[in-house]
């Protein structure tokens, strides 16, 4: 290992290989906390031909690797597991180019995700795929998670909008695949490497497809008496024919949280639940839709709707909402995000059994979703030191991914598989299912050295399908 260190740092510069102990601490796990590995090295290259080369460098010591972002992921996806190398892709951090006729940009994976859009807004033009930590995300860490956030409702999700990569392959060679126009002969590779969470390759390049910004946005607070019944207008809302361009909700249990905190934004406390609707497009249109959503939550108990009078108050409203996870901090130590998806219908039955698990548990639960998108985020504040408490979380975890499941949803809609869920993927995925993902791994990374032990569950069955995957043996037996 020290041969191997003393090669990163020829790469990458002494400064840029981290290496001793108290240097690899905060690489030891990404935003969940729960799951934590000390990898061997960190190494932050400037350009893509340094991620090759120490790609190559790892290949030769063979000691696996990961790609890193900024570590705000959820699942466990950017830790180093038995000791590989975290490739962190901080400093690739530049928009190298900006097409205004055709609206696109080429980025590198560490540029942070709110920032594209603030160099483009002069032009008109904006991002769309804004997950809630993105002022601290990167958008490559947005590819391998193909991250969502409160616009995935109208804007939809980070594979929408990515046209064309580079990247470096588990073998160290430099590839490109996708087209400026979206258009590419064969396989679309590009939607496969979009959430594979980092396990085929190293993204070194980003072309993404910019958006106009809107004529007109209008932002809606309604207060309801609980979470249900603002559930119920989410639902009526989109059966009168609208899509807004977001609708979050958040519980009492977080408004207090929030209200408590730097996020605060005037939230009322005794509400049991307030709903975020934004609206945007041509300005007429968007006028008369903001008496059909007041009229549809106030059809469902609303007890009154807020119109933001203007952008300071807008961004107050929607500082709260992605400031939530951060208020969180002041209700315990650890925080358990989960990231479950179900039919919009099932929103007021399944939130209604979530809690119920948590309170059977003595467990304090609140939640903050994308009810636009069924997206559901319930979060589970613990103390990770107390051991009973710590069962009892990982257990309501499980039975909340069954209920969603159960309900005709899905185990992730935006933070991944990681290590997190990766024992539940047989909850909604066949083994036949896995065995052709695992094919697919391992037409890119036939070694299994490329970010191992992630997504897929412990057993053998991904090396049965793929003789070749020696690195897998290790991760998945």
């Amino acid at each position: 290992m020290e041969t191997l260190i003393d090669s990163l740092r020829a790469i990458v510069g002494a400064a840029h290989c981290l290496a001793e102990r108290d240097e690899l601490i905060p690489y030891e796990c990404d935003g969940l906390t729960l799951h934590g590995e000390t990898p061997s090295a960190v190494v932050l290259p400037r350009d893509t031909d340094e991620v090759a080369r120490v790609v190559r460098a790892c290949r030769r010591f063979g000691v696996p690797f990961v790609p890193r972002g900024a570590g705000t992921g959820l699942s466990g996806g950017a830790i180093a597991m038995e000791g590989g190398v975290v490739i962190e892709c901080s400093r690739l951090d530049r928009v190298l180019a900006v097409h205004l006729e055709d609206r696109i940009a080429v980025v590198q994976p560490g540029l942070l995700n709110a920032a594209l859009s603030k160099v483009v807004a002069p032009h008109g033009l904006f991002y769309a795929p804004d997950p809630s930590s993105q002022n601290a995300c990167t958008i490559g860490g947005n590819v391998g998670e193909n991250s969502g956030g409160p616009h995935t409702l109208k804007y939809g999700t980070t594979t929408h909008h990515v046209l064309a990569l580079q990247m470096v392959m588990p073998d160290g060679e430099i590839v490109r695949i996708g087209s400026p126009t979206g258009w590419n002969a064969g396989p679309d590779l590009v939607g496969a490497v979009v959430g594979s969470e980092g396990t085929l390759g190293i993204v070194t390049e980003i072309t993404v497809r910019l958006v106009p910004i809107p004529e007109s946005v209008e932002t809606l607070l309604a207060i309801f008496p609980d979470v249900v019944s603002a559930c119920r207008a989410v639902g009526r809302i989109i059966r009168s024919g609208l899509v807004p361009a977001a609708m979050e909700i958040v519980d009492r249990r977080t408004i207090e949280a929030v209200e408590a905190s730097v996020y605060a934004a005037g939230l009322p406390r005794d509400a049991g639940a307030v709903l975020l609707v934004e609206l945007d497009g041509p300005g007429p249109a968007v006028l008369r839709q903001i008496e059909r959503v007041r009229e549809a939550a106030m059809q469902e108990q609303a007890n009154r709707v807020d119109r933001a009078r203007d952008a300071a108050e807008r961004d107050r409203f929607w500082r709260a909402r992605k400031g939530a996870f951060g208020a969180m901090g002041r209700l315990a130590p650890d925080l358990y995000v989960h990231d479950a998806v179900v039919p919009r219908t099932k929103l007021p039955e399944v939130l209604e059994q979530v809690c119920a698990i948590a309170d059977r548990r003595g467990l304090r639960l609140s939640n903050v979703f994308h009810a636009g998108d069924g997206n559901l985020h319930p979060n589970i504040s613990f103390d990770r030191r107390d051991p009973v408490e710590l069962a009892a979380v990982i257990e309501a975890g499980r039975e909340i991914l069954e209920v969603c499941v159960a309900a005709g949803g899905v185990i992730s809609g935006e933070h991944g598989i990681g290590v997190e869920k990766r024992e539940y993927m047989r909850l909604v995925h066949s083994d036949a299912d896995l065995e052709a993902m695992c094919r697919l791994r391992g037409a890119f990374d036939p070694d299994g050295v490329c970010n191992p032990g992630k997504v897929f569950p412990t057993t053998r069955f991904c090396i049965e399908a793929n003789p070749r995957a020696r690195g897998y043996d290790r991760a998945l037996t």
